[in-house]
């Protein structure tokens, strides 16, 4: 027999809930060695982010990266950890409620509002359990990751189903597989360059560098690649930027295999020695700012760009809460629960109606 999750309990006239679940990457609980490695062990033990035979990677694994990387990593985020804790944590917390906040002045009813992290906590288990216990029957899930990947969209949608499997009464299910070229998203990405241009003037280049994936996956079928063009093409347009003023990469390479080209850290020194006197960067493919955007990017790119020569270089940051945004992200949630309001409110009522004539035969 199959040892499902405890039901939550069930009561006649409870209301039926559409749960909305916003699912990003993840963050150690502190930036900390002890709290990297089990972060890192769990990350880097997924095989949809590394694909190398398993008895292979779990030697280099836990005989050299998970006794090196956790203190270097740690470094890292402690340069970039706040009062808040991780930016990545508290960007996305922050996003969950106003949206949250959004959709209830929009007069969606018996909507729940919540977020998981793919790696470390709070887990997709915990939230679901959650969310069902509230009266949630219905899920839509929608992995905060613009760009379809396998090691990113996939594996969060992997995790929601392992979950999923365990239980024995299902909830309903929707999934958003992307949005890179959703007019909302765009829009917002557009206004967050704009603002930065009306208060700096703008760049002589703008720099748009999506996170990196192994060149193999491109070849076996992965649309990853197609889409960060597509955005930033798109971006670019929305700018009215020609060929020669905005430039894409991809960063945070890891290993020795070849990723996708060109990669962030030799655009920017290319950049450097080409003498660029202001260099504008965003990164279109993270919608909260983290490590890669905040430690890798406006900290380690900056200097690469300028030890290379280059002038004034300036981060602009990731979409957080600018409200664009936030209006983006509730106009995508309304188009994927369509249906789903209409019958939670008429069954609502049913459900009061049938709690009430049980009451009056009692």
């Amino acid at each position: 027999m199959p040892g499902y999750l405890p039901e939550p309990p069930f009561s006649h006239d409870s209301h039926s809930k559409t749960g909305i679940l916003l699912i990003n990457l993840g963050t150690p609980d502190a930036p900390t060695g002890k709290a990297l490695r089990p972060y890192l062990k769990q990350f880097l033990s997924d095989t949809r982010v590394i694909e190398i035979p398993k008895a292979i990677w779990w030697l280099i694994l836990n005989g050299i990266i998970l006794n090196v990387r956790p203190r270097k990593s740690a470094e890292k985020y402690a340069s970039i950890w706040s009062k808040d804790g991780s930016p990545l944590m508290a960007n996305t917390r922050k996003q969950a409620s106003l949206l949250k906040g959004l959709l209830g002045e929009q007069g969606l009813r018996n909507v729940v509002v919540d977020y998981a992290m793919r790696y470390g906590q709070p887990s997709v288990q915990s939230v679901i359990s959650t969310m069902r216990a509230q009266g949630v029957d219905k899920l839509l899930v929608l992995p905060l990751y613009p760009q379809y990947a396998a090691s990113s969209s996939a594996t969060a949608l992997d995790d929601v189903y392992r979950v999923l499997m365990k239980l024995r009464n299902m909830p309903e299910l929707r999934t958003v597989r992307h949005f890179h070229d959703d007019a909302g998203y765009i829009d917002a990405l557009a206004r967050q360059v704009q603002a930065h241009w009306q208060h700096n003037g703008r760049a002589d280049t703008l720099l748009m560098s999506f996170h990196g994936v192994p060149r193999f996956t491109l070849d076996k079928g992965d649309p990853y690649h197609c889409e960060c063009l597509k955005t930033g093409r798109l971006l670019a347009e929305r700018l009215g930027l020609s060929a020669q003023q905005y430039v894409i990469s991809f960063q945070s390479r890891f290993g020795r295999a070849e990723w996708l080209q060109p990669y962030t850290s030799a655009t920017l020194e290319q950049l450097g020695k080409a003498g660029t006197k202001t260099l504008d960067v965003i990164c279109p493919g993270f919608v909260a700012d983290c490590l890669e955007t905040l430690e890798e990017i406006a900290m380690e790119g900056k200097h690469t760009f300028q030890s290379a020569g280059g002038g004034e270089f300036r981060y602009i940051s990731c979409l957080n809460d600018n409200p664009h945004w936030i209006a983006a992200l509730s106009a995508i949630v309304g188009k994927n629960i369509q249906g789903w309001q209409e019958v939670t409110e008429k069954d609502a009522t049913l459900r009061q109606q049938r709690a009430q004539a049980l009451g009056a035969r009692n």
